[in-house]
């Protein structure tokens, strides 16, 4: 044996496929992988592990037993990944009352049902066409009385199996007819491209695909001629010996059925005939064999299309995955990324979060501010996520279900209409906090100077320097922390606020007087915070909670310090914790005159006080 046969035998692989729906499917001993170019012309790869019962692995050994199992696996799984290639595509629809009831009450998947329905009518088509409408015919010709064709006689028994034939082939053509077909055709050309490239023993690449035969020995377009072929010789021998079993019945309906139920309990026989010479003419390469292949070779020229090089590209992937999966079973299974609907996307990931324990407001959030659909209308739209943008989601929310608040997520918030950039050097600007700014805002008058102490973030100062922007008046914003400041000129800069920033802890580095002086500062009770929500209390800084023994150490300091950085009648505007309000009144003994305010969920939230 010459050095370039050796070779060709080595690289001869049990690696067979079928196209799918933009893509191609590939199976192995152990694993399948399919891979599917998605709208947005990305390669996805799916790869699933065969786990096969010790019961099945033993009749994958048995002849003419085997072939019939696997064509009815080989059916049940090219349907299941036909429906899942379309699913990369687009959403499969939201699911029905009728739907979520069989999945509650019944515990049914719809859609396994119907997948499983689809193949059966596919079944039953394919008995229609090829056995049923071939006796129709015979029966009729029969009956017009020439001699030739009498019942079950060897002309009668050959007729059928033309039609057969004719019937199978003008199947074919039909089909190809379809511009979608004709896409599937060039994937199924792709396959084989792919396959034959690995035999030849060059390397994957879609250029040495495309110089590779889409003919191959072991299409199952060869396999469909020689089930064709086979049940003319077997039904032959079938009919000749049931003959005087069909004479004697003496009905003509009943004895169309019987012949058809005769027919159909032979059909495993034929299946198994067909799957073992297919095998074995497989294994051979002999041109004496050619004749019995040629049939098969020129029915895959019209079952296989050219493909393109970016369908070579998806072929090769799905190859070298399950080549892969084959040699190292330790490779983990992979998922597509799917199409879905806005809507079930949103509930989907609200579902998972409340499983969590994280609010689903934060899915909704996510989901609107990422895809620029309000809040409001998520359950109602119908537009479609795309893959890519399944998979951006999909990163964000990992990020959050591992405890990151969605605002350092997503790197913004809206505060009083304003974008606030948000990360870990500041505390997240709370709704709350919109009610104090916008309490600023409208105390300053004209000229006033306001400072903004604690910044943080710098979402206060620039909410009231942008909504008091009319009144002429100038802030200043301060916060002991030097990495806050940062975010806070960031955020004045991105908003166009005028704002004069101080590093200080709290009054220490401020000159002068001013008019109004707002301040949110550290209140949570030392004890309190390792009870604080995971996402606070592992991501915002502490510096900004912290607020002491009684979380009142900051309130004291104000109270102490305020009044001399206060010009006559100015107004020192603070928000507290829940159930601090009136002690923090009591601190603030200096002033004229205090006031309570409460907040939307009525809790006292906000002291004014006046000098």
């Amino acid at each position: 044996m010459s050095k370039k046969e050796k070779k060709k035998k080595d690289n001869r692989t049990y690696i067979g496929g079928q196209a799918v729906l933009e893509g191609v499917m590939m199976r192995g001993k152990t694993a399948y992988a399919t891979a599917v170019r998605d709208p947005e012309g990305n390669i996805q790869v799916e790869s699933r592990r065969l786990n096969p019962s010790k019961h099945m692995r033993r009749i994958a050994k048995i002849p003419l037993l085997r072939g019939v199992v696997n064509l009815v696996s080989s059916l049940v799984t090219g349907s299941r990944i036909l429906m899942r290639s379309a699913e990369v595509y687009g959403d499969e629809g939201e699911p029905g009352k009728f739907e979520k009831w069989c999945e509650k009450k019944l515990h049914i998947n719809l859609m396994s049902v119907i997948t499983t329905l689809a193949t059966v009518l596919g079944v039953l088509l394919a008995l229609g066409l090829f056995i049923v409408l071939p006796i129709v015919f015979a029966n009729l010709l029969a009956g017009t009385g020439v001699p030739w064709l009498a019942k079950y006689t060897i002309c009668y028994n050959l007729f059928q199996g033309l039609c057969r034939l004719i019937i199978f082939v003008l199947y074919i053509v039909a089909v190809t007819a379809m511009k979608d077909i004709r896409r599937v055709f060039m994937y199924h050309g792709a396959e084989h491209k792919t396959i034959s490239c690995f035999e030849r023993g060059l390397p994957m690449t879609p250029e040495n695909a495309k110089t590779c035969s889409r003919i191959h020995d072991r299409c199952g377009t060869t396999f469909l001629f020689l089930v064709v072929f086979i049940s003319i010789v077997v039904y032959c021998f079938v009919n000749w010996l049931f003959a005087g079993v069909y004479f004697g019945i003496g009905n003509s309906v009943l004895e169309f059925i019987v012949q058809l139920l005769v027919k159909l309990c032979f059909l495993p026989l034929i299946a198994g005939i067909s799957y073992e010479v297919l095998k074995l003419l497989a294994k051979s390469q002999s041109k004496w064999l050619l004749p019995i292949k040629a049939p098969g070779f020129a029915l895959q020229k019209l079952t296989t299309r050219e493909p393109d090089e970016a369908q070579l590209e998806v072929a090769i992937a799905a190859f070298k995955r399950v080549y892969e999966m084959d040699a190292d079973p330790s490779l983990p299974e992979t998922d597509f990324v799917v199409s879905k609907s806005v809507h079930k996307y949103t509930e989907e990931l609200a579902a998972l979060f409340e499983e969590k324990g994280i609010d689903r407001s934060d899915a909704e959030w996510l989901v609107s501010l990422q895809t620029g659909i309000a809040r409001s209308e998520l359950s109602a739209s119908d537009a479609v996520l795309v893959p890519g943008k399944v998979r951006a989601l999909d990163a964000l929310a990992a990020q959050r279900l591992a405890g990151k608040p969605l605002w350092y997520i997503l790197g913004s918030a809206n505060f009083c209409g304003y974008e606030i950039k948000t990360d870990a050097r500041a505390l997240i600007p709370r709704p709350e906090t919109e009610m104090l700014a916008s309490l600023a805002a409208n105390t300053c008058e004209e000229g006033d100077k306001v400072l903004d102490l604690c910044t943080g973030s710098g979402c206060i100062a620039v909410a009231v320097s942008k909504m008091a922007a009319g009144k002429n008046i100038s802030v200043t914003a301060a916060d002991i922390s030097a990495d806050a400041l940062a975010l806070a000129r960031e955020n004045a800069k991105e908003n166009g606020a005028d704002i004069r920033f101080i590093e200080s802890d709290l009054f220490a580095n401020v000159k002068g007087k001013f008019n109004v002086i707002v301040c949110n500062p550290p209140y949570v009770k030392r004890g309190d915070l390792a009870s604080l929500q995971r996402e606070v209390r592992e991501h915002e800084p502490m510096l900004a909670l912290d607020g002491g023994e009684d979380g009142l150490d900051f309130y004291r300091r104000i109270a102490k310090d305020a009044p001399r950085r206060l010009a006559a009648g100015g107004t020192l505007l603070l928000e507290c914790g829940q159930g601090q309000a009136q002690e923090i009144v009591r601190l603030l003994a200096k002033f004229e005159y205090t006031m309570v305010l409460r907040d939307l969920q009525g809790v006292e939230r906000y002291i004014r006080a006046v000098l």
